[in-house]
């Protein structure tokens, strides 16, 4: 197979609206979720304590705590399931996959968390300016 044809089929597959994200930020995936004839979406948020892959078969792995029981789901990146990811905070980590959290629980699992001045996240967006007052 000529591996031209593949990379210009896969380059088209490649989805842009993703933010460039790294182990340890705690992001907000949402959901495309069908039931039946009907569709919604659904927020899974969490810390990110792994990714592998490239190009399309690029994955991530986001881990919460939901009732004292841990939770983890694999996202494709590419996936058209993925409907938006929200980076929500940074966190200041050493090494590429965290899965120490695994064992840690409540305070213990926290993270510390780092401020990046080149990655703006939801947080650190500023609001809208309020309109101001003619008289």
């Amino acid at each position: 197979m000529n591996k031209n044809l593949v990379q210009q089929i896969t380059a088209t597959q490649i989805r842009s609206d993703i933010p460039d994200f790294v182990t340890g930020d705690t992001v907000r995936v949402m959901v495309t979720i069908r039931e039946g004839n009907k569709e919604r979406q659904q927020a899974f948020e969490g810390v990110v304590i792994s990714i592998r892959g490239s190009g399309v078969s690029k994955t991530f792995v986001v881990r919460k705590d939901s009732a004292g029981v841990g939770v983890e789901r694999n996202f494709f990146v590419n996936s058209p399931v993925l409907a938006s990811v929200t980076i929500l905070r940074h966190a200041k980590v050493r090494r590429k996959k965290l899965f120490f959290l695994r064992d840690r629980k409540g305070k213990a699992a926290r993270l510390e968390q780092a401020i990046r001045k080149d990655k703006p996240t939801a947080v650190e967006t500023p609001a809208a300016p309020a309109a101001e007052e003619t008289k």
